[in-house]
């Protein structure tokens, strides 16, 4: 199963490919196991500077779980109970990953592919993209784990309304109710996603990472320990601070080292 999830490597890019083109990238448990252990390990990489996560061609990113898995993997809820835990830690590893996450959304993106895709920093999807939760049918929930992400793309009111209307719907309406961050035609898709990746290394790259860690707890009505509020500073003991704003100053290209 390890083929279904890709991880190819270009310089300081990595891509992230769920891999079962002919199931539409329909995701099996192993697959959910293996793009946990993927985004583990690329995580702990510090020289990676942006990771995409797209689906193997352009008929879909992921339409979801795949439903014939369901009678020997979730038929009762002790099997539910365990797969759920997969895909908790898949989601865990994914949404806690410190390198900053483009999804590539081709085609359909529902249920769980949705719920992967929603996970990452950049979300971007053709025109003709299919987006909704239409588990309803299947008379499923989404556990805590996974609705988390849509409440927070989306809010918690339309939220409720993907998860009890159960609606499939198109790339405008996705992009108005904030589930993606760019609709571009169908044939820019590939481009437009990997034009922030080229982009990254022309950031500091340790710059990125703090803005992933520090952008969650903006919402949180609770006060900042001594700590956080330190380490929204802790920037400017970097290197790469020094070489930006001497750049800047020079009129000149920065060269950041990540350190």
């Amino acid at each position: 199963m390890g083929d279904t999830i890709l991880v190819e490597r270009d310089g300081a890019i990595a891509t992230v490919v769920l891999n079962r083109p002919e199931k539409l990238n329909a995701l099996t448990r192993p697959m959910w196991r293996r793009l946990g252990d993927a985004f583990g390990e690329l995580g702990t990489d510090a020289g990676l500077r942006c990771i995409i996560l797209r689906g193997a061609g352009t008929r879909a990113f992921a339409p979801g779980n795949d439903i014939s898995e369901f009678a020997t993997e979730r038929s009762n809820v002790e099997q539910a109970r365990d797969y759920g835990n997969d895909m908790r830690r898949t989601i865990e590893a994914i949404d806690g990953c410190p390198v900053p996450v483009v999804a590539q959304i081709h085609g359909i993106c529902v249920g769980g592919g949705l719920e992967i895709a929603g996970l990452a920093d950049i979300r971007i999807c053709g025109e003709s993209s299919r987006f909704g939760v239409p588990i309803n049918r299947l008379g499923l929930v989404m556990a805590y784990a996974e609705i988390r992400s849509l409440i927070a793309l989306a809010g918690e009111p339309t939220a409720l309304e993907i998860l009890l209307e159960g609606r499939v719907f198109d790339a405008e309406e996705a992009f108005g109710k904030g589930l993606v961050t760019r609709v571009v035609p169908d044939d820019q898709v590939q481009a437009e996603a990997r034009a922030p990746a080229p982009r990254q290394p022309q950031g500091a790259p340790r710059g990125a990472r703090w803005h992933k860690k520090l952008a969650p707890t903006q919402p949180d009505t609770k006060p900042l320990t001594p700590d956080e509020y330190d380490e929204g500073f802790a920037c400017f003991g970097t290197e790469d601070f020094q070489i930006g704003y001497r750049a800047f100053l020079a009129k000149t290209k920065p060269e950041f080292k990540g350190k």
